[in-house]
């Protein structure tokens, strides 16, 4: 390492400063003030030479952090991301959306604040794009082979640039207009501007991968027309079947799944004119979950004026600190303000939703909400503890349950695994020729599983075009932590 005393001479953890809520919340840009240089290599120093690196393995990408922390802390850029690169195909990504998990391995967090990875990582990629270090990489030579990658968001991208770099012709289809997938329709304009979408697809087009935007697999041509025009398909279309909840009310107007409140708003940044959009302008919201998505839809909710914002979730708390049953290295569960909840609102904790109250024209007015309490390990409403909140909309960001696959099972015969597409551990379904990368095989994950699966699935199908293939394989299907 470069300093190998660096986390003993700073001690303190340094993250980018947020910008001033009343200001952000006036804007869609991202929350996040300019990164200081100086600043960003002195926390990259604090990387140790630890001997054996466990961030490698909390992350799935097997990303070489005390490598690339090291070149930072030697101001040394270039070297750097062509270090990130080499395991990442996309750190603007992963930089912002990723929840670090190589951060919860990180050695020096036994008894010490993590080094600061994930703010590093897309320091390192930001720089990259200011200096035109980003170049693109067409192949050598073409093998004449041809791909059909349906689905462009993390995992579809990531195997259409790997597949597209080993020499064959790649096509990437999206049902949306724009191409991105969740990235694109989903995440929030202040999480990450779409602006680095644009950049790499400038960057894959350049390298030869061609994006057909607007055509849905299996309506507009159907999933057995594809696979007989292509060597091969890699089914990336993402777990974005919501998860219900049908309690008395579910029907009335104004109940709505986050995705497609969110999805709306993405287009309205973008441009698009929307007739009757779903908005929190001058509502009572509330949000029901508490994971990311429900974060998502609580920082859009402030920026669309809304009356008040109120965020139930079922279960308990989590701790502030480590829980012992989750040890280092382990990625734990732990209670986090984001941004969106920096911004205000009420987060509240063990609320089960009993019923959506309705109006007289039919709109919800408001939900009855009860504590949650255990019992045989069920969470169920407790007896006389019944409120109502007023709710003038209502979002369900309780997760996802599988992938939409009724045309896969019918078209191309693919069995779905509780709502997952069926694969083999070199990612092939039982139709010869198809493989799948990301949520729609593994489940909703996190975008750096996806971006590993879909490299690890491009390796899989150069190998089955061409016999062998030089292509890196950092994860296997059946992976859901890397071993420690």
């Amino acid at each position: 390492m470069a300093d190998p005393k660096g986390f003993l001479k700073t001690r303190d953890r340094e993250l980018p400063a947020r910008r001033p809520v009343a200001l952000r919340l006036m804007d869609w840009k991202e929350v996040y003030e300019q990164r200081d240089n100086a600043s960003v290599r002195t926390q990259a120093g604090r990387c140790m030479d630890c001997g054996i690196p466990f961030c490698h393995h909390g992350c799935p990408l097997g990303n070489l952090i005390p490598e690339w922390n090291d070149l930072t802390m030697r101001d040394e850029g270039r070297q750097a991301i062509e270090r990130l690169h080499a395991t990442n195909n996309f750190p603007e990504f992963t930089g912002r959306l990723c929840p670090a998990p190589c951060e919860s391995s990180c050695v020096l967090a036994i008894n010490q604040p993590a080094v600061t990875i994930k703010n590093v990582e897309v320091a390192i990629i930001d720089q990259a794009y200011a200096n035109d270090w980003v170049e693109p990489h067409p192949p050598e030579r073409l093998t004449g082979k041809t791909v059909a990658i349906v689905g462009s968001g993390p995992a579809g991208l990531a195997a259409a640039q790997q597949l597209t770099r080993a020499g064959h012709t790649v096509a990437v289809f999206e049902r949306d207009d724009r191409i991105g997938g969740l990235l694109r329709y989903g995440i929030p304009d202040f999480k990450m501007e779409k602006r680095h979408i644009e950049l790499r697809l400038k960057q894959m087009t350049a390298e030869g991968t061609r994006f057909r935007a607007g055509v849905n697999i299996g309506v507009d041509i159907p999933w057995d027309e594809l696979r007989a025009r292509y060597d091969a398909v890699v089914v990336a279309t993402g777990a974005l079947h919501p998860r219900d909840l049908p309690i008395p009310g579910r029907d009335l107007s104004g109940v709505h799944f986050a995705m497609d409140y969110l999805v709306q708003q993405n287009r309205v940044g973008a441009g698009d004119s929307m007739v009757d959009q779903l908005t929190a302008d001058g509502k009572h919201v509330v949000v029901l979950g508490g994971g990311d998505t429900g974060a998502d839809c609580i920082g859009t909710a402030h920026r669309q004026q809304a009356l008040s914002v109120t965020n139930l979730a079922i279960g308990l708390q989590p701790p502030d600190e480590r829980p012992e049953h989750q040890p280092w290295p382990m990625s734990p569960t732990l209670f986090e303000v984001t941004s969106a909840h920096e911004e205000g609102g009420e987060r509240v904790y063990l609320a089960s939703t009993v019923e959506f109250l309705s109006n007289e024209a039919g709109e919800v007015r408001a939900i009855r909400v009860a504590e949650t309490e255990y019992i045989d390990g069920r969470r169920v409403p407790k007896t006389g503890t019944e409120r109502e909140i007023p709710a003038d909309l209502v979002l369900l960001a309780l997760g996802f349950t599988g992938t939409d696959g009724d045309a896969l099972e019918s078209q191309l015969r693919l069995p779905l695994d509780r709502g997952n597409v069926e694969r083999d551990a070199d990612y092939q379904t039982g139709e010869p020729g198809v493989f799948v990368a990301g949520d729609a095989g593994r489940g909703q994950s996190l975008i750096v599983w996806a971006i590993a699966e879909g490299r690890a699935a491009a390796a899989a199908v150069d190998r089955f075009l061409e016999g062998e293939t030089s292509l890196p394989s950092p994860v296997k299907p059946t992976d859901r932590a890397i071993a420690i």
